[in-house]
């Protein structure tokens, strides 16, 4: 399509549940047939499920593989394990190998199997090479299909192995330069095969300051490795440096968009994976435990507060200006640990930093917090008439402001240490911190002051 013939997502998406609501199947397959693979994938993600097994019959069988390599694990493993393994063994022999280990990964050992026993020897051994590897590394996101060449040979021999070899993998920009025992030396520019002097030899040309990326490297350290260095490609090899396979720009832009929604999502306790239209009780369950930690939590504060019940009882006052403090202390936390879990998300922060970091945080916190008190301090004096309670609410608001900062940058460092993701549950805890120690200096000043 055409930049003037595409329609928006909303009305896309609007279109075809309408032609489905009214059986015009033919008009829906239109719709379909006029979109990329991916815009297909985002459509069955935003459909019911009953709506997708219809809209996947309307799909033309030669996308199947692509859609599937571009939809959700949610969506896709359940329209796969409806399949037979002989045509999931055809489905992913249409696509690169990194992208059929994608779509195998998810599905149950012994269906793996099977659909592995139905490809053909030299597919099967490329595909269990990135299988053997976690889907969260180097080499569970590599592609083994690259081309490699030796150092001692001229352009000319290189030009006539391509022009033999007929064709080369997508997204080629480089050719990996091997030795004997296959163990990378360096690499290639493609561009030089074309313009060099045919008689210049290759290691004239060999560059090597493209890192090889260890097989069992994490996935967000390759992307970080991507974005720091501007790579298209890389290389990746095994513990004997021998080359195995590539990865490639695209597959790295997954892994950050991955790392995007990892970290909104985990925020409420949900994961990037599930699927909107999952079953009411399997959607339940996944929540109501994020619930039952919030809730707890909520307990704590609230017998906090109860331990002043009297207080408050005698200065209503206090009651009113709770919120004030324990919100305060949440959003200043809340930055706090927002910057430091990007920090540690990008590799910035070490043992030689963290001081400086934490002083500086608490500094900030300290500013903050010395402004807004005298704000908030002046507004419940004028409020309430009554110099004390000013007081007490602008100590109150110092205290969990600084409290919040400290908390706010230790929490994440000291989960990451204890193997706990800080993104998934860094907030709650920084919330129940900021929310009892406002409510206990809040209401024991009041009570010390107002009431002795």
């Amino acid at each position: 399509m055409t930049d003037a013939e595409q329609v928006d997502a909303p009305s896309l998406l609007d279109r075809l549940i309408d032609a489905l609501e009214e059986g015009a199947l033919d008009e829906a397959r239109t719709i379909i047939a006029a979109l990329h693979p991916a815009e297909i994938a985002d459509l069955l993600e935003s459909l019911p499920v009953a709506d997708r097994d219809t809209v996947w019959e309307l799909i033309d069988p030669d996308l199947y593989s692509e859609v599937l390599a571009e939809v959700e694990d949610s969506v896709r493993t359940p329209r796969m394990l409806r399949m037979a393994p002989a045509t999931l063994a055809a489905i992913a022999s249409t696509v690169d190998d990194d992208d059929a280990a994608d779509l195998l990964q998810d599905l149950p050992e012994d269906v793996i199997d099977e659909v592995l026993r139905a490809m053909d020897a030299q597919e099967r051994v490329r595909i269990e090479s990135i299988l053997a590897y976690d889907e969260d590394t180097a080499g569970g996101l590599m592609n083994v299909d690259v081309v490699t060449i030796r150092k001692d040979v001229t352009i000319e021999v290189v030009q006539r192995y391509l022009r033999r070899r007929g064709e080369i993998p997508e997204k080629t920009n480089r050719l990996y330069v091997v030795d004997r025992e296959n163990r990378f030396e360096g690499e290639m520019r493609l561009a030089d095969v074309i313009t060099a002097d045919p008689e210049t030899e290759v290691n004239e040309l060999l560059r090597t300051e493209t890192p090889a990326i260890p097989a069992d490297l994490e996935a967000n350290e390759v992307a970080r490795l991507f974005e720091q260095r501007n790579l298209i490609s890389a290389p990746v090899v095994d513990e004997a440096g021998r080359l195995i396979g590539r990865i490639t720009i695209d597959d790295v832009v997954d892994v950050i968009r991955g790392e995007a929604e990892h970290s909104i999502m985990s925020m409420a306790g949900l994961d990037e994976e599930d699927d909107m239209f999952a079953p009411v009780l399997v959607t339940s369950r996944r929540r109501t435990v994020w619930l039952g930690v919030n809730l707890a939590t909520a307990l704590l504060a609230s017998w906090v507060i109860g331990l002043f019940e009297a207080t408050i009882e005698k200065v209503v006052a206090l009651a009113v200006l709770m919120p004030v403090v324990a919100s305060m202390g949440g959003i200043a936390g809340s930055q706090t640990l927002t910057v430091f879990i990007r920090a540690m998300a990008l590799g910035q922060i070490g043992s030689g930093n963290v001081g400086p970091l934490l002083n500086k945080e608490v500094l900030v916190g300290l500013l903050n917090s010395a402004i807004w008190a005298v704000v908030v301090g002046l507004v419940a004096h004028w409020w309430f008439g009554d110099p004390v309670i000013g007081v007490v609410v602008a100590i109150a608001l110092v205290v969990n402001l600084v409290v919040a900062a400290f908390s706010g940058a230790l929490l994440p460092i000291a989960m990451r240490r204890f193997g706990v993701d800080p993104a998934l549950a860094g907030g709650v805890v920084l919330t129940t911190v900021t929310d009892v120690v406002g409510f206990t200096t809040f209401l024991g000043l009041g009570t010390l002051l107002l009431l002795s």
